[in-house]
């Protein structure tokens, strides 16, 4: 587990709902790599980053949905030339995101 985000989990108020985000598995060219995470705190705050820009908020938007359900889900962010262009991004590539609630 990333220790920025270990800490603050460990520092955050047990009665306090967290998502985690993890990068699980990429393809091609992509900000950051496997094993990269992102805690979102139901107010929308975030700490650690799994790549910014729209995939990001592609997460942090799902990411929202789970503090009404408690189901994780996997969400696959496509990155690919035609679309990153079309976005003003570079990378290139795709990622697998889990997200969880902690």
């Amino acid at each position: 587990m990333d220790l920025q985000v270990l800490s603050v989990i460990c520092n955050t108020d047990v009665k306090t709902k967290l998502v985690l985000a993890t990068v699980i598995r990429t393809w091609g060219s992509t900000p950051r790599k496997a094993g990269a995470q992102m805690l979102i705190f139901p107010d929308g705050r975030t700490e650690g980053t799994i790549g910014g820009g729209c995939g990001e908020a592609e997460v942090k938007r799902k990411a929202m949905d789970l503090f009404d359900s408690s189901e994780p889900v996997r969400l696959t962010l496509d990155l690919t030339a035609e679309l990153a262009g079309e976005e003003g991004m570079v990378c290139g590539g795709r990622m697998e995101v889990f997200i969880e609630p902690v």
